[in-house]
């Protein structure tokens, strides 16, 4: 029997399950933080790993390099998943990775604290009388304000130019927000805002935040709801930006036939709605995040959010991205503190989205 490594990211949701299942075959899993599964570049990971659990994002660059290899062959045809969790991994006419976890950006809220707001609006009237926090470490800042343009009426990167008309709303909404928000929170990523939230009342909402269904079981203390993300009025498109983790295969790898049914295993309906729930895992079918069983033990977190994670927005995908939505995120960070006015941050913004694109030609093939 051939042996496997993959690689998966530090955290109950992205470990448990696939450790458990890798027993059944000669698949040893590694695991490295959220930061890394971010932004180490898949070339580098696709060298020393069979199998990688990574974000669509990252597409361009392995097409790029040609570090992957397709694997349409591993999905059952019909199968259907949440959002737009599947078409985020077609490239080219191939299917590049498998969805395996699907999330996007809600809200969390303590319920038990306030009730969770549905419009913008109503989020700025709650940061006036509760801690509300945005999720802006790493990449987020650049995700956070993407999705509120989405909310606002306009995607990003339409045409060459990175940033709507609604960027200079976005970001100002921000500002406010951020005037107000607990300082702690500016450095905590998904994982460490939600812990917080959890931890203590210091944070009652967060308007935007990659959907964890580790938080919302109905065991934990000072459990998190999680609810569509706001929109800019009634009935108008969450604005949201799709997540969640793909299973790729390594173009080196020679795929045994113990590992391809593995593969086709981990996106049955059997693995996505009964053991990936129920090892704290956060599945992709469409199936399972409709299923009561697999709602009820977490307060319905998957019905609860199923509109925006549908209407969610697919980031680009072109070689360089990852390097440009780091340098963004650190440019809004700068007009949130107050050190770049916004109109100068969304220059900025523009300028490093056009140099990421012209990079992409100097590629070598």
């Amino acid at each position: 029997m051939a042996s496997y490594r993959g690689l998966t990211w530090d955290h109950p949701r992205g470990r448990d399950a696939l450790v458990a299942a890798g027993c059944e075959l000669d698949l040893v899993w590694d695991v490295h933080p959220l930061s890394g599964f971010e932004s180490t570049p898949i070339e580098e990971l696709a060298e020393r790993y069979d199998v990688i659990v990574l974000d669509h994002p990252h597409l361009g660059d392995a097409l790029a390099h040609r570090c992957l290899q397709p694997v349409d062959e591993f999905l059952a045809a019909g199968a259907e998943f949440a959002g737009p969790s599947l078409a985020s991994y077609r490239m080219d006419g191939r299917l590049w990775a498998l969805p395996l976890d699907a999330a996007t950006q809600v809200a969390a809220t303590r319920a038990d604290l306030v009730d969770p707001p549905q419009l913008w609006s109503e989020v700025v009237e709650l940061s006036h009388r509760a801690p509300v926090a945005l999720s802006l470490a790493g990449p987020h800042a650049l995700l956070t304000f993407a999705s509120i343009c989405v909310a606002l009426g306009e995607e990003p990167g339409v045409a060459d130019r990175f940033v709507p008309a609604t960027g200079v709303r976005a970001l100002e909404l921000m500002t406010d927000l951020t005037a107000r928000a607990p300082r702690h929170t500016v450095s905590l990523d998904p994982i460490g805002l939600l812990a917080d939230m959890t931890s203590d009342d210091t944070v009652t909402h967060c308007p935007l935040v990659y959907g964890y269904v580790n938080y919302a079981a109905l065991e934990v203390d000072r459990r998190l709801t999680f609810t569509d993300a706001p929109s800019e009025r009634p009935g108008s498109r969450p604005g949201s930006t799709i997540g969640g983790t793909g299973l790729a295969v390594s173009a080196r790898c020679e795929v045994g036939p113990d590992l391809a049914e593995h593969l086709r295993w981990l996106l049955s309906a059997t693995a996505q709605e009964s053991f990936i729930p129920s090892h704290s895992g956060q599945p992709a079918r469409l199936s399972a995040w409709t299923a009561p069983a697999v709602n009820a033990p977490v307060g319905d977190f998957y019905r609860a959010t199923l509109r925006t994670i549908t209407a969610a927005w697919i980031r680009p995908r072109y070689a360089g991205y990852i390097g440009f939505q780091s340098a963004a995120s650190e440019v809004i960070r700068d007009v949130l503190s107050g050190s770049s006015s916004i109109s100068a941050g969304l220059d900025r913004i523009h300028t490093l989205h056009s140099s990421s694109r012209q990079a992409v030609e100097r590629i070598p093939s």
